[in-house]
């Protein structure tokens, strides 16, 4: 089984953020660059983006959660070629 990749909340400038919503659910698949999760900073919304191609696997934290820079905020599991269907 491949190892879980995390998904960490970047430096956004500020020393707390709030999750204020999830895009993804467990079991979805995603690929890299696609939002997963939105946070708030004073003034403005942050979308936080998927850094690899993959299923989510589990979230870490929840909804209206305050978080610091480096915060785990859920992981993917690497997404395995799919197969195209037989003719």
């Amino acid at each position: 089984m491949k190892e879980m990749v995390p998904i960490v909340l970047p430096d956004l400038g500020t020393h707390w953020v709030t999750l204020s919503a999830w895009y993804v659910h467990p079991g979805e698949r995603v690929y890299a660059g696609d939002r997963v999760a939105e946070v708030l900073i004073p003034g403005a919304t942050v979308d936080i983006a998927a850094p690899i191609d993959g299923v989510l696997m589990e979230r870490q934290v929840g909804v209206d959660q305050r978080l610091s820079p480096g915060s785990i905020l859920g992981y993917l599991s690497p997404s395995i070629a799919e197969e195209e269907p037989s003719p």
